[in-house]
């Protein structure tokens, strides 16, 4: 991937969003029930690979306000990772109805890999629980908002380009 400045900047400008939007609202982004309105942003890796990584730098430096200390900050944001990573790869596909496909990825590692850490904290009662709590959070934040978010960037040249950095 060649690196721009517009596309620099359109990474750090995401990575500060995500962080800030869930900073701002703690008390819903961190929990046995997660609801982050910055999720709705983890389908912008199907549109540039350069937000794999800004997705990742803003949810450890969000994480570093987690209860869960650096836990959170190193698996959390791994998780993160390993669904824009996914989410890209959706993104490069020729699938039919890849939209509704895109925001999956966020849902299932957060689910899992989160789900998994509040249990392992004590947090959830059960693996099982904790895997239901954080996926819900998803569905609605990752999945609802973020269609709606990605069915905006494909319709406004504007936002397209904002958050492309193309």
């Amino acid at each position: 991937m060649k690196f721009t400045t517009r596309k620099l900047v359109s990474a750090a400008m995401v990575a500060a969003i995500y962080a800030t939007l869930t900073m701002v609202l703690s008390f819903s982004g961190y929990g046995l029930i997660q609801y982050r309105i910055a999720e709705a942003l983890t389908v912008l890796p199907a549109f540039s690979s350069i937000h794999i990584y800004s997705l990742f730098v803003g949810c450890m430096i969000a994480n570093l306000l987690s209860p869960y200390g650096w836990l959170d900050i190193v698996v959390g944001s791994l998780a993160s990772l390993l669904a824009a990573i996914a989410t890209y790869y959706i993104g490069k596909s020729k699938l039919k109805y890849k939209k509704y496909l895109v925001p999956i990825p966020s849902v299932l590692f957060n689910a899992l890999i989160v789900g998994g850490l509040l249990y392992y904290e004590g947090v959830a009662p059960t693996f099982l629980i904790g895997f239901l709590h954080v996926g819900w959070g998803q569905i609605v934040c990752a999945y609802i908002l973020g269609i709606l978010f990605y069915t905006l960037i494909e319709k406004k040249t504007i936002l397209k380009r904002v958050f492309t950095g193309i």
